[in-house]
């Protein structure tokens, strides 16, 4: 499974691009609306803000699993701004508040960077601390897998994605001092000269494209990085590689799993780690039931289990590569199937559980995701309706399982309406009135 948790450079180049673009609109947004008259500045601020939604919404349709978190938090920003610069324009011509002409786009000089730097950094600001509930995250998790199961990709995106916003933050943040200092102290309010518009124009399109330029150096440097690890897989790699269906299966006996304790996976190849030792793959693009079958009850000697589906996934970063997760479910107990032909032990749930809580490491990344997955749909459906609301209004029930209630289970796994209901239901502060706004995460 070693190609699943290589990087596509297409997509670590697409990463650095959206970015990239997100800048080049901001850059374009000042440059034009310092050439064209003051009163076309939230014209040009709508028509950029339409410019970067096009460029999420085509992201979305697509299935290439790019992070777009920066564009979502840029086009925020672009709204926020644009908002706020018709509401101070309007409220000045209902006399509600009185503010000088270099905030109100009908007047002239209009000053564009005064506004648009500190609604930025503040928005950005809410957004990264908001960054772990965002709604076009969770529904980007549906769709291409969490950070567990997405291995290397997923990481990165992860990392450089918060590390953007945060650089992006720290850079309005400085532009605001700089730029609010100079208005204050420096800025003569008769006439604009060429220094004033270097200082409100240029100094912020100059810094837009140093970080540019800090960008492109860094994520170069990364992919260096990672094609002398070997972790890099070119797009004429992909372009050649053939189908592959990759099989985990988890032999389960009573309240016992057979796992590998001596596990080495390529993300963590400085330790031994737990997983299901029955991994196998084939060069086609999808596995009838009957092989798939036929496959287990070859890995484990046993010809009796019970097959069934847990649930699977087409990769995001990988073309034509899907990886799919079975129950094999035996009878009796663990004790009548002493030896099986791979390595491996049984263990029982409730320690698994408990290292689950307590020791995540302890296992490999796509066993942690599995764990997660089914964890989070059975407790889900034990605690709460379809509608999100509590079956038992004590809300310090909290209830557990056993591998003995997911072979009796009737549940779909392959089904996100749980994992849904688990990131929005009736313990959400304020649940009835965002449910009012609420609008489901569509998964393609």
């Amino acid at each position: 499974m070693e190609d699943l948790t290589k990087v596509n450079s297409l997509q670590l180049y697409r990463f650095w691009k959206n970015l990239s673009i997100g800048l080049l609109s901001l850059i374009a947004m000042l440059a034009i609306s310092r050439i064209l008259p003051f009163y076309a500045s939230p014209i040009v601020a709508f028509l950029c803000s339409a410019f970067l939604y096009t460029l999420i919404y085509n992201n979305r349709i697509s299935s290439d699993g790019n992070c777009v978190i920066v564009l979502y938090s840029l086009l925020y920003c672009v709204i926020n701004y644009t908002i706020a610069t018709v509401m101070l324009s309007v409220l000045e011509i209902w006399n509600i508040v009185s503010l000088p002409d270099e905030f109100l786009f009908l007047n002239d000089p209009y000053i564009p960077s005064l506004l648009l730097c500190p609604i930025c950094f503040l928005t950005l600001i809410v957004l990264y601390i908001r960054r772990n509930s965002l709604s076009f995250c969770q529904s980007c998790k549906l769709k291409t897998g969490g950070l567990y199961e997405r291995g290397r990709n997923g990481q990165i995106f992860r990392y450089e994605s918060f590390y953007q916003i945060k650089n992006l933050i720290y850079l309005f943040g400085s532009l605001s001092v700089l730029i609010w200092s100079y208005y204050q102290f420096v800025f003569i309010k008769l006439a604009l000269n060429s220094r004033d518009w270097y200082v409100f124009t240029w100094l912020s399109i100059i810094a837009f494209i140093i970080d540019e330029i800090y960008f492109i150096y860094r994520y170069y440097n990364l992919y260096l990085d990672l094609k002398e690890n070997d972790e890099i897989i070119t797009e004429e790699e992909l372009q050649d590689m053939t189908a592959k269906t990759y099989l985990r299966y988890y032999v389960i006996c009573d309240n016992k799993i057979f796992l590998d304790p001596h596990t080495i996976t390529p993300q963590q190849t400085y330790k031994e780690v737990l997983d299901t030792p029955f991994i196998t793959k084939r060069a086609v693009n999808g596995i009838p039931l009957p092989e798939v079958l036929s496959i287990i009850q070859r890995l484990t000697g046993v010809k009796d289990g019970e097959l069934r589906f847990f649930y699977g996934r087409k990769s995001p970063d990988l073309k034509n590569h899907s990886l799919l997760r079975y129950f094999y479910f035996l009878d009796g107990k663990p004790e009548d199937y002493p030896e099986l032909p791979l390595d491996g032990e049984w263990v029982d749930f409730d320690d698994v559980k408990r290292m689950y809580t307590h020791t995540p490491g302890k296992f490999a990344p796509r066993a942690i995701s599995d764990l997660s997955r089914l964890a989070t749909i059975i407790l889900t459906e034990k605690i709460f309706t379809e509608d999100g609301k509590r079956k038992s209004k004590i809300k310090s029930y909290s209830p557990t399982f056993n591998l003995r209630d997911v072979r009796a289970s009737q549940l779909d796994f392959q089904d996100d309406k749980w994992v849904r209901i688990s990131m929005f239901n009736s313990d959400t502060p304020f649940y009835k009135i965002k449910k009012l706004f609420k609008t489901k995460p569509r998964v393609r």
